[in-house]
């Protein structure tokens, strides 16, 4: 009998289908079978000897939630009989777009969890201690979507199990040592990610969008070109990256498209429809690789009257100095389309950006500052130093990339100003290791947005920072490290950003989730930490919530931010 390897994992949901993704142990017919006889069927295709299926589950009811099993060659493998999770349902999107809607998102999850959970290095992971609070509180909200912006797997900085899979496999006193080094090797990542009790249950019931970042592939992916040619110049780099890029298509990047989408994509088509898929993916991840311009991994979808645009701000960069760009101007002029295509359509305008947008003011300046140097600015002794630095200190966001960055800040106020500008526009981003909300203003006379704009950052899910970096991080949105930045700014030859912006929520550091709640144009925000109780457990507690924006004010600016009760406010910097 066909055993269940990963999974289920609820991936696509709308108003009336839905799509759940699975890896099996061998090949078989995988059945999703819905209360109410609603079901999907699909047969499983192969990809380097694993097994998949990704199901679409049509004829739904809008606003409806609806049990379901997973049946392998009609046997039940889902879910286990003895689990002691609630049954996982898919809740499709409400047909009103009155009723609000949950998006839960965060970055940078390094799974590896130690035997002894209660001495856990990085403290409780917050997917784990959401959870657990959801299934001790079937009546607690539960998130509509959970977008998982990066670093969903540590390609780079495996755990003690997943090095003891990989010794078994090669010798790891070489290169690439204990980092993965193929495909298979991936898999191990996954496994380890998704297969904790309450992460599987987790992501069995609650819909979820993904977007790589780094550590999916390796540390300072795509940071400049001289990383690029030093990276291909190693031998184990090849393998390194068409794994990472084959992995990131079969377990994230499908599940993002709904099922028109994937019905019309050529490549899952063929793939499907051979014996064995392995070769039609590795080509296309090794045409990714040599022509980024030619994949596109951002993707739009609608909920409702909210748009989420999540960018892919890794595979597809310019690194030529002369031409240094986030996105190639293909997937500039694609993003453009994306946001503004129907702005009337929708009440809320969410942009999932890995790395964040706007940073503390001195990370801003110094970025910005390193990006000039490097180019040239101060002549090639400053830049062989600048290039050294960039690679050392991860300098590599959206400041790092001037142009890019105001071009997505003109982006952002056109899609926010005018009489058909959505209540607001938010940057989802996570990747720096702690938490903070920033809001933007437009410098000089020109139009300011009608929306109420804002950088939203949350990481990480399970990881830490060192007490240094906390403390850098602090010093950034200070006085003083506005001053230091002004005289970088000043030093690279920079000119002023074409907005300001001031730190109106934390920084916070730990383990975290943001939920943003919408609703008609109405918006507020939390920042929940996971935290461990008394008895070993762990649960999700809300730290600060903010109302965003209120229906009535729809287009002006609030200023209703504020601490649960019980914590300190939080200062502007």
């Amino acid at each position: 009998m066909a055993g269940l390897r990963v999974g289920p994992l609820l991936r696509y949901v709308d108003a009336t289908s839905a799509t759940v993704w699975v890896e099996t142990d061998r090949p078989c017919e995988v059945r999703i079978r819905c209360d109410g006889g609603v079901h999907g069927t699909q047969r499983t295709w192969q990809v380097a000897g694993h097994h998949y299926a990704l199901v679409p589950v049509t004829g739904l009811a809008p606003g409806s939630e609806t049990p379901y099993q997973v049946l392998l060659d009609e046997g039940t493998v889902w879910p286990p009989p003895d689990s002691p999770f609630p049954a996982s349902t898919i809740r499709t999107l409400p047909a009103s777009p009155d009723r609000p809607l949950h998006f839960a998102f965060g970055s940078c999850r390094w799974s590896a969890t130690p035997s002894d959970a209660s001495h856990d290095p990085v403290g409780p992971d917050a997917l784990d201690a959401l959870a657990a609070t959801l299934a001790a509180d079937p009546g607690r909200q539960r998130p509509d979507v959970l977008l998982l912006l990066g670093d969903q797997v540590y390609a780079d900085q495996t755990s003690e199990a997943t090095a003891r899979a990989l010794a078994g496999r090669r010798d790891l006193s070489e290169p690439p040592w204990q980092q993965v080094a193929d495909y298979e090797e991936y898999t191990h990542l996954y496994y380890e990610s998704w297969l904790g009790p309450e992460v599987r249950w987790l992501l069995s019931t609650v819909p979820s969008c993904m977007i790589f970042d780094d550590h999916d592939v390796i540390d300072d992916w795509n940071t400049s070109a001289a990383w690029l040619d030093r990276m291909r110049a190693a031998p184990w780099w090849r393998e390194r990256i068409l794994g990472g890029l084959m992995s990131y298509w079969v377990h994230q990047h499908l599940g993002n498209l709904s099922p028109a989408e994937l019905a019309a994509d050529e490549l899952y088509a063929q793939v499907r429809a051979a014996d064995d898929g392995t070769d039609l993916v590795r080509e296309f991840a090794a045409a990714a690789d040599a022509d980024p311009a030619g994949v596109r991994w951002s993707y739009r979808r609608e909920f409702g009257r909210v748009r989420l645009v999540m960018i892919d701000t890794r595979a597809g960069r310019i690194l030529d100095e002369g031409g240094r760009a986030m996105l190639d101007k293909a997937e500039g002029e694609w993003l453009r389309q994306a946001v503004l295509e129907e702005r009337g359509g929708y009440d809320h305008l969410l942009l999932g950006s890995s790395l964040p947008w706007l940073l503390p003011h001195l990370v801003h300046a110094a970025e910005g500052w390193n990006a000039a140097l490097c180019a040239g600015e101060r002549g090639p002794r400053w830049a062989r130093h600048s290039e050294s630095l960039r690679q050392r200190a991860d300098l590599e966001h959206w400041a790092a990339f001037p142009d890019s960055f105001t071009a997505l800040t003109e982006l952002i106020t056109e899609a926010g100003s005018g009489r058909d500008a959505p209540a607001t526009v938010c940057v989802l981003s996570g990747d720096v290791h702690h938490a903070y909300v920033a809001e933007p203003r437009r410098r000089g006379a020109g139009p300011h947005p009608a929306s109420r704009v804002l950088q939203l950052t949350c990481s990480p899910v399970h990881n830490s920072i060192p007490g240094v970096l906390q403390a850098g991080f602090r010093f950034g949105w200070s006085r003083p490290g506005r001053w230091l930045g002004k005289l970088l700014a000043r030093h690279g030859r920079l000119p002023r950003p074409p907005v300001k912006w001031r730190r109106t929520g934390g920084p916070w550091f730990g383990n975290q989730l943001m939920t943003l709640t919408l609703a008609g144009r109405a918006a507020r925000l939390a920042l929940d930490q996971a935290r461990r109780d008394k008895q070993g457990g762990v649960r999700l507690v809300t730290v600060w919530r903010t109302e965003v924006a209120d229906a009535r004010l729809a287009g002006e600016s609030t200023a209703a931010d504020g601490p649960v009760p019980g914590t300190d406010r939080p200062k502007s910097g």
